[in-house]
């Protein structure tokens, strides 16, 4: 009863946004918009469904379902765009001429003046815009349809357990490499306070040096520690910022690169069952001329949509596969200079933290220097 309730309710509002999108492309429309009444009895449904009441006398709350909002909004987002050209006439505030008004059981009274070219042109583009709002919104519609089904346990899905599983594990590694960068950068700013910390009280003692002669050499060689720390902390900190550097660019382009085509995939993965859907419900309905002629247009749409749902499963195996090999080509580096690195700073090696540097051609710019910009980072 509640899911035949919300998709009566979406299905609903879904019209009525298909007619404003209709009108404000400047055609008028002939199926008139839900009235307050038919919004009065959705309301009425959904108000008089069942609420589970728990055993202290308290009613039940409906599960909500985070996952279905986000694909419905995945599902919606994906409209025309009717701002590449402009109507001339049309619309709000458009002269409305060849159009049939609703609401009003008189004809238009036809005009002696013949129609210009600029009326044409109005009425092509009108009518092209008029096309591509109905094949989305019919796409939609379908789209809709088969993701409600889906989500009540009323309909079938395709699905590849292999591919499936790799685009699981590819979300599950993407968070915990978040993580690590997150940790990354933590690493980095502390390390950057310290080195502020050093080099601060390296200054204080080399002054203390000059103005307590009783202390000067105790101060001095202080200070001189205090400063070797400072470099090698440099060193260290450089190091450290490659490797968080080459962590954010595994996993916010390489990893979020692969998901998008993943995305993807998953849209025409819905659309595909969707028409699917379409075709074994014509598929078994009576066989006439009519009935005919539709079965085979939905057979050839079918047929486009299986190519393309076929097509990007293909990408993202490859895809998969790339990033697979990249992921450990670049890991394999950067864990082994970060090992290097650390293990040298903190046995106070100056010299081999210089090597691993050197080793993995990372420049340190001097103090000062100004931070490069994003066209010689590039």
């Amino acid at each position: 009863m509640v899911g035949e309730t919300f998709l009566f309710g979406v299905l609903a509002s879904f019209q009525s946004c298909l007619c404003w999108a209709l009108q404000g492309a400047g055609v008028e429309t002939l199926t008139p918009v839900p009235s307050l009444a038919m919004t009065d009895g959705i309301l009425g449904k959904a108000a008089t469904m069942e609420i589970p009441i728990h055993g202290n006398g308290e009613a039940g709350q409906l599960p909500e379902d985070d996952g279905l909002e986000q694909d419905l909004q995945q599902v919606m987002v994906s409209g025309p765009n009717l701002n590449e050209t402009s109507i001339v006439s049309g619309g709000y505030g458009g002269s409305g001429d060849g159009l049939i008004p609703t609401g009003s059981g008189r004809h238009p009274s036809h005009s002696a003046t013949p129609a210009g070219p600029g009326d044409e042109v109005a009425r092509g583009i009108a009518g092209e815009k008029f096309d591509i709002v109905k094949k989305w919104g019919i796409n939609t519609y379908k789209c809709t349809k088969q993701l409600l089904s889906e989500r009540f346990g009323r309909g079938s899905r395709t699905v590849d357990l292999e591919l499936e599983l790799q685009i699981e594990l590819l979300r599950e590694t993407k968070r915990k490499y978040e993580s690590v960068l997150q940790l990354g950068r933590a690493l980095t700013a502390h390390l950057y306070s310290l080195l502020q910390t050093q080099h601060a009280l390296g200054d204080a003692f080399a002054d203390l040096s000059q103005k307590s002669p009783e202390l000067q050499e105790e101060f001095g060689y202080n200070a001189e520690t205090q400063k070797l720390l400072c470099k090698n902390g440099e060193t260290l900190l450089g190091a450290v910022n490659f490797f968080v550097s080459s962590i954010n660019t595994l996993v916010t382009k390489t990893m979020e690169d692969t998901l998008m085509t993943v995305k993807q995939y998953e849209a025409a993965r819905l659309e595909y069952d969707a028409y699917r859907t379409d075709l074994e419900e014509l598929s078994l309905g009576p066989r006439d001329a009519g009935t005919r002629g539709r079965l085979e247009s939905a057979q050839a749409t079918f047929q486009a949509h299986r190519d393309k749902y076929e097509k990007l499963r293909g990408d993202v195996a490859i895809k998969l596969k790339f990033l697979e090999e990249n992921k450990i080509k670049v890991m394999h580096k950067q864990l082994l200079l970060f090992h290097n690195a650390v293990s040298a700073y903190f046995a106070g090696n100056q010299k081999q933290l210089e090597q691993t540097l050197q080793q993995f051609n990372i420049k340190l710019r001097p103090p000062g220097a100004e931070k490069p910009s994003w066209l010689e980072e590039q």
